[in-house]
């Protein structure tokens, strides 16, 4: 039998695990964004599925790498201001009380927090495979990605 305590200490481990991030340190540092989990559930509904929720610091000036994230991601600016772009989208800066939403799979370009003299925090809600991470890097791009044509429709 399972305790509460332990299943809390799991879900943390596990969360702190898909999320593929480090502890929090400055940019300039080279360190990851900070990441607190804060929960993790099954959808009754969407077997298969989890909602997961998290809070993310950013230091002053500090952006996280490209990436890109297997599931929906919900984004809702805490404190602070963040810089986000998605791919075929221009940066756009959200502040306190702001919101945006990233659909499966998109390149996220940019996450930066626009100041360089206070911290950013966000809370992310995401929903995520069972087994699947909540953030992948973005694959490298390969040269001979531009000599593959281009398929189109008719």
């Amino acid at each position: 039998m399972t305790t509460n305590a332990s299943r809390l200490s799991t879900l943390l481990f596990v969360c702190a695990a898909t999320l593929g991030f480090a502890n929090g340190a400055p940019a300039h540092d080279g360190g990851e964004e900070k990441v607190q989990p804060l929960m993790k559930q099954a959808i009754s509904d969407a077997p298969g599925k989890n909602v997961m929720m998290a809070t993310v610091t950013l230091a002053p000036g500090q952006s996280a790498a490209p990436h890109l994230h297997p599931g929906s991601i919900f984004a809702y600016v805490l404190e602070g201001s963040v810089v986000s772009q998605l791919e075929g989208d221009p940066p756009h800066t959200y502040t306190q009380g702001e919101s945006w939403y990233e659909a499966p799979r998109v390149h996220h370009l940019v996450t930066r927090n626009a100041s360089t003299t206070r911290s950013a925090r966000l809370l992310v809600w995401a929903i995520v495979g069972d087994k699947e991470p909540i953030k992948l890097p973005l694959p490298p791009a390969s040269s001979s990605d531009a000599r593959l044509p281009s398929i189109s429709s008719p």
